[in-house]
């Protein structure tokens, strides 16, 4: 586990949470300085839980990807996503990221997470939607130590505490203050008006690369 060195009483923890790069494709970045206990808490580690709405998702054959070469660590709930479906037939997804120690500063812990948003209907004139991210939860797992109700309160959490071979882990809620209280993601959507050109488009191109395979299939039949 992450070993911390907190001295001070129930201080709140601080969570920046920001969606970075454009479109569909993007990275979460999560933040978070952790405030002070009144004991010991060394052997901990530190993570964040968010609930992802319908308009994200998460790829667990990416995440796999990442993990396998340790750059990233979460855990899915449910750990099986329908990485086609659109927005108005998927569900929510909850997320256990685990975060990093930053080297700069004691206190403070980070991990950046891929997530994709999901095609959503035509919208009527707006070329975007909104999809609302809330700030996530802060966990700590402390493997070694009891900690004070008083301060973090137990959490249930079906994860282990990376680091111990030993599971379950008791994981616990921290008091934090969100820098903001929520992140938006701009997705971008056809409109409705645009939706008859769209069919006749779209009949035009399949009939045509139709056209051609058929085309091509009859002249290697011709040359054979």
């Amino acid at each position: 586990c992450v070993t911390l060195d907190v001295q001070a009483a129930c201080q709140d923890a601080t969570v920046t949470q920001e969606l970075l790069k454009e479109g569909f494709h993007r990275d979460l970045l999560v933040k978070v300085e952790l405030g002070g206990a009144r004991e010991d808490a060394g052997g901990c580690a530190v993570a964040a839980r968010t609930r992802l709405p319908s308009g994200i998702y998460v790829d667990p054959y990416e995440l796999a990807s990442l993990q396998q070469h340790n750059l990233t660590k979460a855990v899915l709930i449910p750990d099986v996503v329908d990485v086609e479906a659109p927005e108005y037939l998927a569900t929510d997804l909850l997320v256990l990221l685990y975060l990093n120690p930053d080297p700069r500063c004691s206190r403070c812990f980070q991990a950046a997470l891929p997530v994709h948003g999901r095609y959503h209907r035509p919208a009527e004139e707006s070329e975007e939607v909104l999809v609302v991210l809330k700030s996530p939860e802060v966990l700590v797992c402390c493997c070694d130590n009891h900690l004070s109700a008083e301060c973090w309160k137990p959490a249930e959490v079906e994860a282990p505490c990376p680091g111990k071979n030993v599971s379950p882990c008791q994981w616990y809620s921290v008091m934090h203050k969100p820098a903001y209280e929520e992140s938006v993601l701009q997705v971008p959507v056809g409109l409705r008006q645009h939706s008859s050109f769209v069919c006749v488009v779209t009949l035009l191109v399949t009939v045509l690369c139709s056209s051609l395979i058929l085309a091509a299939v009859c002249n290697n039949r011709h040359f054979s």
